[in-house]
């Protein structure tokens, strides 16, 4: 691979691991507000509930993320799919690259 192409395969492989770690990080924020939610409004947990009902919810928060990672998340996320954005985002740089040059030969051009 020649740098340019290079550069671009790694610009384009640090947006697509932001991009997974964006889908990963709303993943999480939305099952813990929907956890916490269900917890407080359903089963009225409060800080004075014992101890190892805490370590019960808390332990099944992290099988619900696992769960939702394993079988949805990476499901949907999977080698193809990032072979696909890895695709798009390079092609997308090259076509603002070719239209960066364009409008440089024109301005060199019209001087």
């Amino acid at each position: 691979m020649e740098k340019d192409q290079h550069e671009l395969y790694e610009y384009a492989r640090k947006r697509l691991k932001q991009k997974k770690r964006l889908y990963f990080h709303f993943v999480v924020l939305f099952l813990a507000s929907l956890f916490l939610f269900i917890a407080t409004k359903i089963f009225s947990f409060n800080p004075e509930t014992n101890w190892y009902i805490w370590i019960i919810t808390i332990w099944f928060f992290i099988f619900l993320l696992h769960f939702i990672k394993v079988f949805i998340t990476d499901r949907f996320m999977n080698k193809n799919w990032e072979r696909e954005q890895l695709d798009r985002l390079i092609n997308l740089q090259k076509k603002k690259i070719a239209e960066l040059q364009a409008k440089v030969e024109d301005e060199t051009t019209i001087k």
